[in-house]
């Protein structure tokens, strides 16, 4: 494997300055050689001017975040991160990688969730190369294997967790979003080691069922929160009523038997159990008429 080794390359002001005063050296050179007729000097100048345009091909510039690749005849160099002008052997081949923070968003995938329900998902990839030698030498494109690693991560977190965890408390990708996105981000990593990658968060963009189950999740839903508001709704009536009869007879109000504490409980339920409003009955009688 390929490892990045940071190179220092020469100033390039500094070579610049060097090859332009040669250059009008030369040019002076062959100037006075063309006036003393010399045809030995001028083709002597002719050389050095010729080797000198070649000199110039070792200036390069680095910008921020950014990194040169330095190569001799498919041999790797070294990598130049120091921004600037600089210079270094005109037979080096001089490859330009970014080192910016990128990022991406997958295509929806569709997928099936553990429990084999077809769902559509898409995730944003923050990402960034910090092995420039690695991202060049050790995959063919690196760009394109990030797309790909990305898009294969997510399709394998999404076969092993459910979609919607209804009524368990097991980890689902719609109610643990901030671990599903670090284990998603933690596999992620694991497939671009090798690629000279970084990455720095991976977080689910899309989510929702496949249209052809949408209609028939939506009701499964609308159906478990309404049986989780009922269950609310009786476990605070049971709650009242516990507390009434308690009240009645701490306070010696009226005594009742079962049959009576019964039809008293059974009232006091269809009326707070409820969703519509009750039509209240007036007893003008004894109570056990």
């Amino acid at each position: 494997m390929i490892r990045e080794n940071q190179r220092q390359a020469a100033s390039g002001y500094i070579a610049l300055t060097g090859l332009l005063v040669a250059t009008a050296v030369v040019g002076y050179w062959f100037y006075t050689a063309v006036l003393a007729e010399s045809p030995g000097q001028i083709v002597a100048a002719v050389v050095v001017f010729t080797v000198l345009m070649f000199l110039f091909a070792g200036l390069f510039v680095v910008n921020p975040n950014e990194a040169r690749v330095l190569q001799l005849f498919g041999k790797y160099v070294g990598s130049v991160k120091t921004p600037g002008l600089r210079y270094a052997n005109p037979f080096y081949t001089k490859r330009k990688i970014s080192l910016r923070v990128r990022n991406f968003e997958t295509g929806k995938l569709k997928v099936n969730d553990c429990n084999s329900n077809p769902i559509e998902i898409a995730a944003v990839v923050v990402w960034r190369v910090i092995d420039s030698a690695e991202a060049l030498f050790e995959v063919d494109d690196y760009e394109e294997y990030v797309h790909v690693q990305s898009e294969s991560a997510l399709r394998g977190l999404a076969t092993r967790y459910p979609y919607d965890a209804h009524e368990t408390e097991d980890t689902a990708l719609t109610s643990h979003t901030a671990q599903i996105a670090e284990q998603l981000q933690v596999e992620i990593q694991e497939r671009l080691q090798k690629a000279g990658v970084d990455v720095i968060e991976a977080r689910i963009s899309h989510l929702a069922y496949a249209p052809e189950i949408a209609h028939a999740m939506l009701q499964r839903q609308q159906a478990s929160a309404i049986i989780a508001a009922r269950r609310k709704i009786v476990d605070g009536a049971v709650g009242m009523v516990e507390m009434a009869l308690e009240q009645l007879a701490d306070k010696s109000i009226i005594d009742l038997d079962e049959e009576r504490r019964a039809s008293m409980v059974s009232n006091l339920l269809v009326v707070l159990c409820s969703d519509r409003g009750t039509q209240p009955v007036v007893n003008t009688g004894s109570l056990y008429q």
